[in-house]
């Protein structure tokens, strides 16, 4: 970087994990390229945030969240003063790091931060992970040329597809070289398909009924299972003679990944990106909510041929007995799925989307220096 000193870069992109994980791994590819890149972090204390920020490292900050109401009712009334509150909170957080830039990755904190972005003149990078984007990130792809998401054809103005921001751990995953240990790991049997089960970070209710239900008839057809509940559920598995491990969270998801053949979760952005990463096929069931966004995610996949799709009203044990262990139990049909999901895996997204944003500082300070020098003038 410039003599002016470390770049200085607020990521926005509080609530979930699928906003939070990107804006951590755009962060980690920041560092790796300019170690000394001062970076904060916003947030709210309604999500993830304080859980899963600190841990990675970064100073975060907290504003008030500011969730854009989808329908007319009392939030939509409050929203305005809402929205001034938030947006007030992420000026200070600016106007106190000095930050050259914001990376807005949609949820409570995006809109706030790139307001008060705008008001202050900072360029603005947009990260979309959905197929189908959010209302955040629709309106803040309005203020900024520099929009990146994950896939083609979504509908931003000055949208470029470079992926979705994944770890190293996970992008660069040889889950042959990792299995064995994997296994081991979580006390599976070494041999033997193994279905990977998961709702997300607070897993799902729905899934872990099918799973449960359908314990008895996976493992007498010779399918293990590791199963990651949520840290809020309790799921009750019947005796068997092949293992169905239960654990309410994993903190290293690349050791989940190894260990399975095939995966049956929800389809977040993150989710489908990781699993297409490391080459893992999935019947992916998606939340029947949000007008639909996951069910976009994963179609693509599925059109590949690398994955299910199930809706979650259509998810029971008898869907898992009848469509889903003759999958299990095919080893031509899963490495044929494995590899489509390969093929539809994305280049290093973490290391285009910091190069970007370094490259939107870079400029903005040759700006401010040219116009210094016309001031000397």
């Amino acid at each position: 970087m410039t003599a002016a000193g470390a770049p200085r870069i607020v990521v926005a992109g509080g609530h979930s994990a699928g906003h939070i994980e990107p804006a951590m791994n755009l962060a980690d590819a920041l560092r790796r390229l300019e170690p000394t890149a001062e970076i904060t972090a916003l947030g709210t204390v309604r999500g993830l945030d304080t859980a899963l920020i600190p841990g990675r490292g970064y100073p975060l900050e907290l504003i008030p969240p500011a969730p854009l109401p989808r329908r007319l009712d009392r939030a939509l009334l409050r929203m305005p003063a809402t929205l001034a509150e938030s947006v007030r909170a992420a000026g200070a957080v600016l106007d106190r790091t000095r930050a050259e830039v914001v990376v807005g990755f949609g949820g409570y904190v995006a809109l706030p931060a790139c307001l008060a972005a705008r008001r202050r003149g900072l360029p603005i990078v947009v990260h979309e992970a959905n197929a189908s984007p959010g209302v955040a990130n629709r309106l803040v792809a309005r203020m900024t040329t520099h929009v990146f998401t994950a896939a083609p054809g979504v509908r931003l103005p000055h949208a470029t597809p470079i992926g979705i921001p994944l770890r190293p751990a996970i992008s660069g995953l040889d889950r042959a070289a990792l299995r064995a240990a994997a296994r081991r790991r979580f006390g599976l049997w070494p041999d033997g398909p193994v279905l990977l089960v998961t709702g997300g970070s607070q897993g799902a209710a729905t899934i872990n009924a099918a799973v449960s239900g359908a314990s008895a008839a996976l493992r007498g057809s010779g399918v293990q299972i590791l199963h990651i509940s949520g840290p809020r559920h309790r799921v009750e598995v019947p005796e068997g003679d092949s293992p169905h491990v239960v654990v309410p969270y994993v903190d290293e998801m690349r050791y989940a990944y190894a260990a399975a053949d095939f995966a049956l979760c929800r389809s977040g952005a993150m989710t489908c990106a990781e699993l297409a990463a490391v080459g893992l096929p999935a019947a992916y069931v998606p939340l029947p909510l949000r007008g639909g966004e996951q069910r976009s995610n994963a179609e693509p996949l599925a059109a590949a041929g690398a994955a299910l799709i199930v809706d979650d009203a259509e998810l029971d044990p008898a869907w898992i007995e009848t469509t889903l262990i003759p999958v299990l139990t095919d080893p031509g049909r899963i490495a044929d799925m494995a590899a489509r999901a390969s093929a539809a895996r994305a280049p290093a997204a973490d290391v285009a989307l910091a190069r970007h944003v370094l490259a939107v500082v870079a400029e903005r300070r040759a700006l401010a220096s040219a116009v210094e020098d016309r001031r000397r003038w």
